[in-house]
């Protein structure tokens, strides 16, 4: 598909790196034009090796090719990540003062933006009316999210993470004629990671974000499921349009999520789970005064959450489970894996290598999905969105 990303004039611009990768990581042929402002806060170079075409942003360039209208005739997508509330103005008012407004103008493309800017910018009613009169149009607005901003500010304002950003402007352009593959279907999705805590100050975790159990999330809603997102101390925005239940630690998940797994026909369980927790926790801060040169922990094993599913399942329902593991051989990494889906007995099991720099808390990962006897049924490389739907395609096959 042929995807304009336009980027304004915002300091959340350098999160719109993210948006242009994860869709050329798809597989989308991606054309970034910026304003000047843009480029004020992240650089040409980058967005042209992301990209991997020339970043356009001279009205005045291109005139023999009549570039300021064939960049918006050619596009079947148009997505404004992020969109100040100075270009949602100009957007509402039709000007077309620089190359990004031009092309908007020549294109019958589906547009997508994603507001970002502070609170009071959000809250103003000339924004608010700007807003309300391209939702008229037919314009489709994501987010903002609620968050931290710039400086110490945190409120509605925040730009919506670059995963979810694509992953809704995709589904504009689906076959609206056709339900999704997912229609009606109950998921349960798990994602993050269980902190078990020592004192009211410290905890036992893991490096986990929530970025892929998030966009697993945001894939099926997409695809037409009811979803229920469980999350634990998620690092990154959940998406507005699921249902959100956070916990903390691994007991709190384990109780929610065979409370959601009751009605679900689908339990994916992408949140990374501690395997022990400390047997008595501390009322008050453990002081290193009063412990001297050492600490030592007794820890006690929490409850197989993936293998207490998969043994009480109702027949028909689907279990998905996730492995970790940070064995670098591949022969040895995938008898890890087919060991792992024995024990558990759940009906997939989604292998990703993990490391220091790989798979947590980045926004690509690397997946081989197994199926109950241990056969490879899939493969992805690339964004968190697209493994998402790597792995929902196993139930697409499955129904």
């Amino acid at each position: 598909m042929n995807i304009v990303v336009g980027i304004t004039g915002g300091i959340a611009a350098y999160k719109a790196v993210g948006v242009v990768r994860a869709l050329v990581l798809a597989g989308h042929s991606v054309q970034v034009v910026a304003t000047d402002a843009a480029l004020r806060f992240v650089g040409k170079p980058t967005l042209e090796a992301i990209s991997r075409n020339p970043v356009y942003t001279d009205l005045y360039e291109g005139v023999a090719e009549v570039r300021h209208v064939a960049i918006g005739q050619a596009a079947e997508l148009i997505i404004v990540a992020p969109a100040t509330a100075n270009f949602i103005a100009q957007l509402a008012g039709g000007f077309a003062a620089d190359l990004l407004g031009n092309t908007i103008l020549a294109s019958r493309a589906p547009l997508v933006i994603a507001p970002a800017m502070h609170t009071e910018m959000w809250q103003n009613p000339a924004t608010v009316a700007n807003i309300a009169t391209l939702r008229e149009r037919g314009i489709h607005v994501v987010g903002p999210a609620i968050g931290q901003l710039t400086g110490k500010d945190s409120g509605p304002g925040r730009m919506s993470e670059p995963d979810d950003i694509v992953a809704a402007a995709l589904a504009v352009v689906a076959p609206a004629a056709e339900p999704g593959d997912l229609d009606g279907r109950q998921i349960v999705i798990t994602a993050g990671g269980t902190r078990e805590p020592l004192d009211p100050v410290r905890f036992i975790g893991n490096r986990s974000s929530g970025k892929q159990g998030i966009a697993l999330a945001v894939a099926a809603a997409a695809r037409g499921a009811e979803v229920t997102l469980i999350g634990a101390n998620l690092e990154v925005d959940a998406p507005a349009h699921v249902t959100v239940e956070h916990v903390g630690t691994t007991l709190e998940l384990a109780e929610a999520t065979h409370v959601a797994a009751a009605t679900a026909d689908v339990v994916i369980m992408a949140a990374a789970v501690a395997d022990y927790r400390p047997d008595t926790v501390a009322e008050g801060k453990i002081r290193k005064e009063t412990q001297g040169d050492t600490l030592q922990l007794n820890l006690v094993r929490n409850p197989d959450i993936l293998h207490d599913l998969s043994a009480a399942r109702r027949p028909g329902q689907v279990i998905i489970g996730f492995a970790a593991e940070t064995e670098t051989d591949p022969a040895e990494l995938l008898l890890i894996a087919r060991a792992k889906i024995a024990r558990k007995g759940c009906d997939y099991l989604v292998l990703n290598n993990v490391g220091w720099t790989t798979g947590f808390a980045t926004d690509l990962n690397t997946v081989t999905i197994l199926n109950a006897t241990g056969d490879i049924v899939g493969e992805a490389t690339g964004s968190k969105t697209t493994v998402a739907d790597r792995i929902l395609d196993v139930l697409s096959v499955r129904s």
